[in-house]
């Protein structure tokens, strides 16, 4: 890998940096939404549910209030009971709109997201749109009482178990739609299915992160094609002011702050992805950045993966995930 890998992890920061300038910061958005159609938005979500993990601030909270708006029922799906219950109450006084519940649940901790999604299908008739929102960024390698690495296990394996057991109850509800919240950062990641517990090498708290952002691309792409009567897809909120992004990159966070996005213009593709009719007109499968699909790779970075790779990372979610599966 040597020189040739520095030099192209050099190019791929680069050239992701002036991408995020021109495209991820406020002024972005503030251009991008002069092409939005207003009406996409104004529409009634009465009678349908939402669950959206990490419900209780930044991204997840503004989507939460803003579909609890629409009448939309709302399942957040929240680590900290406190922070969840403080977070509703806000939703309910703002909305008006009581259909707001609380699932406390970490997505680190493998078998229980197993055990919420069956308990989940088994009290509720039907779920429309799944939101999974939660990351974890961690800064120094920690394992759950399964012994995996643990923010693999919330960002990539919880993902897929969450949104894998949710499926049967998707398909047999009204227009069901996924959307996973992603970032930018994935842009300077190839997918890589060798190390995927972090075992090798130094830990990079925030480059393992982009590379499990880059595995739930991968992930979107793939259960698209395998359940294709839900509508699946990933996004990109630009570069947002929450308290993740403050306490994960400090630094970046604070040389930024001036023209990072406020939660709600992060959240704003998640809500169109999730309510607008004119979302679904699109293929499934796809990564969206304000409001738009856009390509999954910067150019000339060298990102892309073979079917092959691809195959593979699924097939080893699917035989973790069965390893916890409850019986």
């Amino acid at each position: 890998i040597g020189f040739q890998g520095n030099t192209m992890s050099l190019y791929r920061n680069s050239a992701w940096f002036l991408k995020g300038m021109t495209e991820f910061t406020r002024n972005a958005f503030l251009s991008a939404s002069k092409r939005f159609v207003e009406k996409d938005l104004e529409v009634s979500m009465a009678g349908r549910a939402f669950m959206i993990t990490g419900a209780n601030s930044g991204i997840g909270k503004a989507t939460a209030m803003t579909i609890a708006k629409k009448g939309g029922t709302i399942h957040m799906v929240c680590r900290n009971k406190d922070k969840a219950e403080e977070a509703r109450a806000d939703i309910v006084k703002e909305t008006g709109n009581k259909e707001v519940y609380v699932h406390i649940l970490d997505l680190s901790e493998t078998k229980k997201v197993w055990e919420f999604a069956e308990a989940f299908k088994k009290k509720y008739k039907a779920l429309n749109v799944l939101i999974n929102n939660a990351g974890s960024i961690m800064s120094q390698r920690d394992t759950n009482a399964e012994g995996l690495e643990k923010s693999f296990a919330s960002n990539v394996l919880g993902v897929y178990i969450l949104t894998k057991s949710l499926i049967p109850l998707l398909e047999k509800s009204a227009d069901p739609r996924v959307i996973t919240v992603s970032s930018g950062g994935m842009l300077v990641q190839k997918l890589r299915t060798g190390n995927l517990q972090s075992e090798r090498g130094r830990y990079d708290g925030t480059m393992v992160y982009a590379q499990h952002k880059r595995q739930q691309v991968v992930m979107t792409e793939q259960l698209a094609k395998t359940h294709t009567n839900i509508h699946f897809s990933v996004m990109h909120p630009g570069w947002v002011d929450t308290p993740a992004v403050a306490n994960a990159m400090p630094d970046f966070h604070q040389s930024m702050k001036d023209s990072l996005r406020t939660p709600e213009q992060g959240a704003d593709t998640v809500i169109w992805l999730a309510v607008s009719e004119a979302a679904t007109t699109n293929p499934s499968g796809h990564f969206y950045q304000d409001r738009k699909m856009v390509s999954t790779h910067l150019p000339l970075a060298w990102t892309h993966s073979s079917a092959l790779e691809e195959q593979k990372l699924m097939s080893v979610l699917e035989d973790l995930a069965k390893t916890f599966q409850p019986h």
